[in-house]
């Protein structure tokens, strides 16, 4: 049966009566309760006044400024929207999308919000969950407007948003570069092509490039890219692209798959700032790592830190441009920073690894189950032979696997900047931020496969996917920052909030509910300030 609660607004000191049913909420597995007001308490005969509109012989009322009271009851949760509201105001998110988009901005980051906190959640629930959230929009969003919605956004706008937001992040942070691959089966996409992917499956799809600030941990640019576009070859369009920008005082942290001596030359010629890993078997880094090997492992380059040894050498890079214009090449010397390193327990993992996987190989040639990807791995690090009698033999190449073992533990930097090795380690591991960043975009935003079948409203879907991976970046550093990965996950910390709720009641400002001592704590290790009042 219906019970009758009182609830007394502090702001007037009117008590409201109203008619509360309980019912069992199965999305939340929690009991919820709905309520209808009937009236106000009088104080002085106890009895409940029904409530009636106010009327103005025809016209309304002049209102007050201030809050706009409700207009009918509602309860909605709100303590995880909330903390994205301080989010995007707090590192500029809401600004900047005001600004590029003022007439969709608000159905943007509803979106955007929904993505974050309905966990891998298809849009088309999206109903149900503006129904019980408070959310910037405050409306539903059919399936066929937010694809209206992800249509609507173009170019000129998204290079508006990049160019506000990098102008928040710190010039002096190195900005960590990498591509990753989405997988489409879609016919209808233009830039849907068959190429491997980080796990090598060569599959349909496309590329997606991601700039992050290295100090603040947030994206603030992305490029797509045809799926059979490798690394190397994605350097000289993000050239173009920051030079459109208009950026300043670049500097770029990336893998060794973007090393080439031409993309090199393009930094230089570009006056980029740059940190990239480069491999062993380039002739200069081979012969500076021959002459550094008797003094690379002396004490005086062990690095307590992070336990390995670190030695830089400075050698000069030959420069070249060529100008088509003048059709002659310029050519000169630049000073380059090499970094090499030693990693004892690097060199025994990779040497485990090395001799599983020629076990591996030896069992296929034995089995004669050979495997074609594999030819070139066995020509290398084996002689094989047949008999009618004595059936297969395979011999290893000891000098080809003893070669290979002298480089265990190894491996290397460059830089045309940071001159101290364990510097330069410090802002590469931080790099690493990308990949997982990448994991969220596709795990945590449902991205591991693309469910669009037009251009248009692809670009406009990852644009969104990208504004809720802003916010994630900012949530992940927070809780790294405050050592809250032991005790929650990104899910589990949203959950917490996600419970706190907002009452909306005629006549009165929206208020929230009651929340714990731990929700308000989690509220200031996220940065921002616990929730007093709604306006």
């Amino acid at each position: 049966m219906p019970a009758i609660v009182y609830q007394k607004d502090k702001r007037t000191g009117i008590t409201y009566a109203y008619e509360s049913v309980s019912y069992w909420d199965k999305e939340k597995q929690q009991s919820r309760a709905k309520r209808k007001l009937i009236g106000k308490l009088d104080p002085e005969t106890g009895e409940i006044v029904p409530t009636r509109k106010r009327k103005n012989k025809g016209t309304q009322l002049s209102k007050k400024p201030g809050p706009l009271p409700a207009e009918k009851v509602k309860r909605s949760f709100f303590g995880a929207t909330y903390l994205l509201d301080m989010i995007g105001e707090k590192i500029g998110i809401t600004e900047d999308l005001k600004k590029c988009f003022p007439d969709r901005y608000k159905q943007i980051m509803s979106i955007a919000y929904y993505l974050i906190l309905e966990d891998r959640t298809p849009l088309r629930r999206f109903p149900k969950w503006s129904s019980l959230h408070k959310h910037p929009y405050g409306q539903n969003i059919p399936s066929q407007r937010s694809s209206e919605i992800f249509a609507s956004i173009s170019e000129d706008e998204r290079y508006q948003f990049f160019c506000l937001q990098s102008k928040r992040r710190i010039e002096k942070e190195f900005w960590a570069y990498d591509t990753t691959s989405i997988s489409s089966y879609s016919k209808r996409l233009k830039q849907v092509r068959y190429g491997h992917n980080k796990e090598g499956d060569y599959l349909p799809q496309i590329n997606l490039a991601l700039l992050f600030g290295e100090e603040s941990n947030l994206p603030f640019y992305y490029r797509k890219l045809p799926g059979n576009i490798t690394d190397v070859k994605t350097i000289k369009n993000l050239i173009a692209d920051m030079d459109f920008l208009e950026y300043e005082k670049i500097k770029l942290a990336m893998d060794r798959d973007f090393y080439s001596e031409e993309n090199i030359n393009a930094l230089f010629k570009h006056h980029f700032k740059f940190l990239i890993a480069v491999k062993l078997s380039l002739n200069f880094v081979k012969d500076e790592l021959e002459r550094a090997r008797d003094d690379l492992r002396d004490w005086s380059n062990y690095s307590q830190k992070y336990e390995l040894y670190a030695q830089t050498k400075t050698i000069d890079w030959s420069y070249s441009q060529k100008r088509p214009r003048k059709g002659d090449t310029i050519s000169g010397k630049r000073r380059i920073y090499l970094h090499l390193y030693f990693n004892s327990e690097k060199a025994l993992e990779e040497e485990k690894e090395f001799n599983t996987r020629l076990i591996n190989l030896q069992e296929e040639l034995l089995s004669d189950k050979r495997r074609p990807e594999h030819e070139k791995l066995y020509a290398k690090y084996f002689d094989v032979s047949s008999t009618p009698v004595r059936g297969i033999k395979v011999t290893a190449k000891q000098e080809v696997i003893d070669e290979k073992k002298r480089n265990y533990g190894y491996f290397a930097l460059m830089s045309n900047e940071i001159k101290d090795p364990v510097t330069a380690l410090e802002i590469y591991r931080n790099k690493n931020m990308v990949e997982k960043a990448f994991g969220n975009l596709k795990e945590r935003l449902n991205m591991r496969r693309l469910l669009v079948s037009s251009d248009a409203s692809l670009d406009g879907k990852l644009f969104v996917q990208f504004i809720a991976l802003i916010f994630l970046s900012y949530l992940k550093k927070q809780m790294q920052d405050n050592d809250l990965f032991k005790k929650y996950t990104i899910q589990g910390l949203l959950d917490e909030l996600d419970f706190i709720e907002c009452f909306h009641q005629p006549g009165a400002t929206i208020r929230i509910g009651e929340f714990t001592e731990k929700q308000r704590d989690l509220y200031k290790k996220m940065g921002v300030a616990p929730p007093t009042s709604l306006q």
